[in-house]
């Protein structure tokens, strides 16, 4: 557990203390930030041709994956919005106008459609996909270690990245708020409250939840849990230009744990580099907890 928080946070730091003065070299990371996002989503869609029994019980994973993530994401969305409604989140980023929604819209669309081209090449089974997993987790250091960077040659002093108020408070409240979605969805669909609270523990870290529950409950349940985190972090993705502009902490909160590394990027963009910090340590907490309470409640 301990190992993989390292390997996130890692290259953050050693980004955050490399110098640049150049604008073009800043402008270029830029650009690689926003093609990394459509490089994770291809390896994704990969990565889940090749999951595990994923023909049998097809329908009951779907089902199960689609209560849950339904039940978790309108619990967060309603507590989110009552958090942002009692405390704004203040800031003095102005986003950059956006396309139409129409264009935003496609860009959504584009998004699926490098999953879905992931995915179909996966269903090839040629065997140097099978390296799918190791290749995600190059991108996913170099994209960090791009953002260290771009993080470092802000303005931004490094206590306001490590200490952050409005991340901690994001995070208590998709964290209490996605365990309660876990037990409405387990309760609809007649599964034990520890089985919907062990999937709702994911918080969007689909590459462990999948693993974890698949060795406690069986296929179904990991399988289950695996969709219902990925379908959090597309949503997300999808989403995060829209709601920064009126719900800055909704934005973070639907990121869960991918808030520090695959959605981070996304975040960046959208709502400004004074979205980092937040995002850094909302992830890092989630990132924490996932692995600690889906051990506590698959016991």
């Amino acid at each position: 557990m301990y190992s993989g928080l390292l390997i996130i946070l890692l290259p953050l730091i050693i980004g955050y203390f490399i110098p640049l003065k150049s604008p073009v070299l800043l402008q270029g990371i830029n650009k690689l930030l926003s093609w990394m996002v459509y490089v994770i989503l291809f390896i994704m869609g990969v990565s889940l041709a090749f999951l595990d029994n994923l023909s049998s019980n097809l329908l009951m994973i779907f089902k199960n994956a689609a209560v849950f993530f339904l039940c978790i994401f309108v619990l967060n969305l309603l507590a989110l919005w009552l958090l942002e409604r009692n405390k704004p989140w203040k800031t003095k980023y102005h986003q950059e106008t956006l396309p139409s929604r129409l264009r935003m819209a496609f860009d959504s669309l584009k998004l699926c459609f490098v999953v879905v081209a992931g995915f179909l090449l996966g269903l090839t089974q040629m065997h140097w996909l099978t390296y799918a997993s190791q290749a995600s987790e190059v991108a996913l250091i170099f994209l960090l270690a791009l953002v260290g960077i771009q993080l470092g040659n802000s303005s931004m002093t490094l206590r306001q990245i490590i200490l952050n108020r409005r991340g901690m408070l994001v995070a208590a409240v998709v964290g209490i708020s996605s365990l309660g979605g876990g037990i409405v969805a387990a309760l609809l669909l007649n599964l034990p409250v520890k089985t919907g609270l062990a999937i709702a523990s994911g918080y969007g870290w689909y590459s462990l939840s999948g693993i974890v529950l698949t060795d406690s409950f069986g296929p179904v349940i990991g399988s289950s849990a695996f969709f219902n985190d990925l379908a959090r972090e597309l949503c997300a993705i999808m989403l995060i230009p829209t709601l920064v502009r009126s719900n800055r902490s909704a934005a973070l909160g639907l990121c869960g744990a991918t808030s520090m590394d695959f959605t981070l990027p996304v975040l960046q963009r959208s709502g400004g580099l004074d979205m980092v910090p937040p995002a850094v340590v909302h992830g890092f907490l989630l990132s924490l907890l996932a692995p600690i309470l889906m051990a506590f409640f698959s016991a």
